[in-house]
Order: structure tokens, then sequence, then C-alpha cells
């Protein structure tokens, strides 16, 4: 139900998104945006399977990075979650998860190269964070009766072993399985930085204004991930993951003398790295604060809270499509159609068509994080409304909606909203790199420039953002009282 603080939040985050919009460039820049959107949506309907001789190896990369990554992120990920409870451990994890796949991305290519490498470890490492947080909340909620069945004299590790892992092993297997669709999706991100994945062909498509082309890759993506739970079957995941590296391709071969240049000397700050003093080094901070930092955590921040009010607004338009409180099952049908294709796109790849279609702005970002965030949120708000029952003589139509199943829902809807706050804020900061001016875009610039020491630091800002934002959303719910952890 409503309750004066819930309400006072929603109207205060709604506030600052109207207010961001006031300052945000949200303009369409391109001459005739909507025959642009028409070819694209003609490319989608006409969509040409055999035009991209590479198209095959390229699913077939992107599957494999995404196993590999997501298997050494869940492997050394259950092994921090044993551990979570150690404040550095928690530090460690919180600072890994909050730098996006695609910046960690960025960093092993200035010593990797174009090694598979470099696109497994930047899935496995923000992953395993990711996973170390998620288990060891998972393993604490298991049941403690099972423990207290044992014989005594049982060993913590036997205990562990028999009692708390079966407790809990259903909800670890769910949450994988939901890991490796966003392993799928972070692997064929991957190729938009040159990684051989689905993202290279559909830039280099895009760029060339195949749009045909384009529109296949992008329905076998929608394909690959809908038929998740027909092919990855419990049984043959370890026949996948023992065979994905053999698929990964190959790369140039690891200078290790650039990797331990990299971290001696790249990413040293210039004042330190020339042997300046502190004033120098304290000029080279003010400088780098000044005409990059403050303008892009400004930027991010502005954008974020626009998308994360966008989003809570289209989950609660986006719901009753799949509600079986309204309309029937055809209705329904297409309403899950429509919400797999929003969630199932990777924010990056639908704000790159659209940056594509109506040019440079952060329209395109923020339609692009609500719908993809709208999805999920509307999925999983549309699915808890199919447990409502509500009386023979409810209400229909918008009365339902309003004063019937709104009331019910509104709390999760908050607390899912919320939960997902930092991870909007984590691709709002990487959207940058399509050149939109987020953090992103400075740190791209950086790295472009060959400036590693002001990209790093750049990077670092970044995940001290994220971790501030991911520790607001926790206090407002607890504040709120919502859930925790929203279960999906």
């Amino acid at each position: 139900m409503f309750s004066y603080p819930v309400v006072r939040t929603s109207f205060l985050f709604l506030a600052i998104a109207l207010a961001g919009l006031l300052v945000a460039d949200i303009a369409i820049t391109t001459s005739d945006p909507w025959q642009d959107l028409g070819r694209f949506f003609l490319g989608v309907a006409t969509p040409n399977f055999f035009s991209t001789e590479g198209l095959a190896t390229a699913l077939l990369r992107t599957v494999s990075f995404a196993f590999v990554g997501v298997a050494l992120g869940s492997f050394f990920g259950f092994l921090l979650s044993l551990v979570y409870h150690s404040l550095p451990v928690r530090v460690f994890c919180a600072f890994i998860r909050a730098i996006h796949e695609l910046f960690w991305a960025l960093i092993f290519l200035q010593f990797f190269g174009f090694h598979p490498l470099t696109g497994v470890l930047a899935i496995a490492i923000p992953y395993a964070g990711i996973f170390a947080k998620v288990y060891s909340e998972i393993l604490e909620e298991a049941d403690p009766e099972p423990a207290r069945l044992l014989p005594p004299g049982t060993g913590t590790l036997s205990r562990f072993l028999f009692a708390r892992i079966p407790d809990s092993w259903a909800q670890i297997r769910t949450y994988t399985a939901y890991r490796l669709e966003c392993g799928l999706r972070s692997s064929a991100i991957l190729g938009f930085v040159g990684m051989p994945t689905l993202g290279f062909y559909l830039e280099a498509s895009f760029s060339q204004g195949l749009y045909s082309d384009a529109g296949a890759m992008l329905i076998l993506f929608y394909v690959l991930i809908a038929t998740l739970p027909l092919w990855v079957r419990p049984k043959l995941v370890p026949l996948y993951v023992a065979a994905s590296p053999f698929f990964l391709g190959d790369g140039l071969p690891i200078v290790w003398g650039n990797v331990a240049r990299f971290f001696t000397e790249d990413i040293v700050p210039a004042p330190l790295r020339n042997g300046e003093g502190m004033t120098e080094l304290s000029a080279w901070f003010g400088d780098l604060m000044v005409n990059e930092a403050l303008p892009g955590i400004w930027n991010t921040v502005v954008l974020t809270q626009i998308a994360l009010v966008a989003t809570g607004i289209l989950s609660l338009l986006a719901f009753p499509l799949i509600s079986r409180h309204f309309g029937g099952p055809v209705r329904r049908t297409s309403g899950h159609v429509l919400l797999v294709i929003a969630r199932s796109t990777p924010e990056y790849i639908l704000a790159y068509i659209l940056l594509q279609l109506w040019g440079p702005s952060m329209l395109p970002a923020v339609v692009a994080l609500a719908l993809h965030n709208g999805g999920i949120i509307g999925h999983l708000i549309g699915q808890q409304t199919n447990k409502v029952q509500l009386r023979p003589d409810a209400p229909v139509g918008f009365a339902r909606y309003s004063w019937e199943l709104l009331p019910r829902i509104y709390r999760p809807f908050l607390a899912f909203l919320f939960y997902r706050w930092e991870i909007i804020m984590r691709e709002t900061a990487i959207l940058g790199i399509l050149g939109i001016y987020t953090l992103g875009f400075y740190v791209d610039s950086a790295i472009q420039n060959i400036r590693f020491d002001r990209a790093m630091m750049l990077i670092l800002i970044t995940a001290l953002l994220n971790i501030g934002v991911d520790a607001l959303g926790r206090y407002i719910r607890r504040r709120l009282a919502l859930q925790t952890m929203p279960t999906c």
C-alpha cells in the first residue's frame, strides 16, 4: 500500500528527473530520423541471414566468451562469497563489480591486445564481484534447521556441503542461469571494442547502412536468448564450459613486457612518472577534475536520474501487458514477446542503433536504458500480479489497474527500481564511449590519446560513483522498508 514516505520519495525523484530534463541535451539532430527509423525496421522485417560469412563464427564466439567468463566469475565469486563477511572482501567485490565490462575490456586491450584473454577477463572479473555478493546472500538465507539434524561432531565443511549447499542449490543454479543470459549480452557488446563477437559485425553493418544484415544479427541474438532453456540443460553445461575455450579464437601473443610497463609506468600519474613534485601533481589532478571528471560526473548523474524515472514509468505501463488481470492469452503472449525483446537487447546496442538514427544526444541513451530496464522490471512486476487474487466483483479497466493492483505492487516495484539504480548508473557511464558526454566519453578520449593515467583515474572515479549510488539505493530501501534483495 502507499504511504507518505513512499509517495514523497517518488515525487522527489520525479522532480529531480524533470529538473534534469531542463539541462539535458535530448535533441534529435538527424535530418530525417523517421525515414532512417523506417529503413531500420524494414531491415529487421527483411533480414539477410547469408550476407556475412563470419556471422556463425561471431555467434559461436559470443556464446564461448559468455560461458568461459561466467564460469570463471561464478567459480571465483563462490570462493569470495565464503569470506564475504570480511570488510576488505566486500570492498574489493564492490569495486570490481562497479566497473563495467567494457571498461575492463578497454583496460586489458592496452596490454593484452585483441587476445581472447581480454574478453574473458572483462566478463569474469565484474561478474565475480556480483556472484560473490548474491551467493553470500543466498547462503546466509539458507534454512539452519538441516544443519541441526546432523550428527554431533560433524565438521564445519561437512555441515556446509550437506546442509547449506543443498538448501541453497536451487537459488544458486537459478541465479547463475540468469547471469549466463547477462553474460551473453556482455559478450555481444564486447564486439564494439574490437573483440570478434556479434557486436563487431553489428557495428560494421550499421556503419555501411546494411540494415537487413543488422536485422538478421539482432534476430539471431533474440533467438539465442529466447531458446536458452532449450539448449542450456544442466547436464550439458559442463560440456559447454569445457568446449568453449577452444572456440574463443586466436590472438597475437601476449607481450608480458607491455603488461609490466602498463602497471609500472603507463597508469602512474604523469607528474610522478616524470619525477615532479606535489605542486605539479596537484595541478594535474585539478585539471583532470575540472575539465573531465566533474563534467562527466554531472552528465552521468543527470542522465541516470532521467533514465531511472523513465524506467519506472515504462515499467508501470508495461506490466499489464503480461498480467492475467488484463486481456486474454493472445495479448499476454504478445506482451511477453515485446518484453523479451526489450530486456534481451543490451542497452549499449540499443543506444548505438538509436544514435545512428537520431544523432548524438542524451535521448537515445535515455530511451535505450528505459526500454531495457523497463522490460526487466515490467516482466517481474507483471509476474507478481499474476499471483494476486482479486474478488469476483473487482473493477475492470483503469480502475482495476489504479485501485486494485498498483497499490499492491508499488512497493516491490520501487524495490526493483532502486535495486537497478546502480546498474543504470554503470550503463550510463559506459554509454559515453558512443559519444555522449558521460564519464565513459572522457575515459575513451584519454585512452585514444594514450593518456592511460588519466583514463585509470576516471575509471576509479566512475567506480566510486557507482559504489556511492549503490549504497544510497540500499539506504533508501531500508528507510522505506522495501525488500532489500528483490527475488528475480
